[in-house]
């Protein structure tokens, strides 16, 4: 699996970390979705951005913390799924003053967006804590490998 980082936040993000962290999320979430990966793209963006990016693709005019597209493959290609993950690195620093840190809120958009590429979805109360559990547990397992520290330099 190839995993390509844009950053354009106009923030100092790790890009390595950002990589590891992706490939660990993507690994875990291949085990729910039996996913094979060919490319995912992140891009690392701000409130402008991503907004952006909502109206265009979803007609919503506001901006939002995670977008994930995904692309199955093409017939007679690998079989391998490619995607974009869109994050909200702005939005992630505003709001981890009130919850346990940008880092750990940057990591659970990143985590919700490989969720959401395969196929899991958070339309209904139910499929919401059941992807919020799961992303959790990455998360976590994120930490405990060094991937949360170090991972922002506002």
């Amino acid at each position: 699996m190839n995993i390509a980082v844009v950053k354009d936040s106009g923030v100092q993000v790790n890009s390595h970390k950002v990589r590891q962290m992706a490939d660990l999320f993507l690994v875990k979430a291949s085990r729910i979705g039996q996913c094979l990966w060919e490319e995912i793209s992140l891009a690392l963006t701000n409130d402008s951005g991503i907004h952006a990016v909502n109206r265009t693709f979803l007609n919503h005019d506001y901006p939002t913390d995670v977008i994930s597209f995904s692309y199955k493959p093409m017939p007679g290609e690998s079989g391998a799924i490619s995607g974009e993950i869109v994050v909200n690195v702005e939005l992630a620093i505003r709001l981890g003053k009130h919850f346990k840190g940008a880092e750990r809120e940057l990591a659970l958009y990143i985590a919700h967006g490989c969720d959401h590429l395969t196929g899991a979805d958070d339309a209904t109360g139910s499929q919401r804590r059941r992807m919020r559990a799961r992303e959790l547990r990455w998360v976590k397992a994120a930490e405990k490998q060094g991937l949360l520290e170090g991972l922002l330099h506002p």
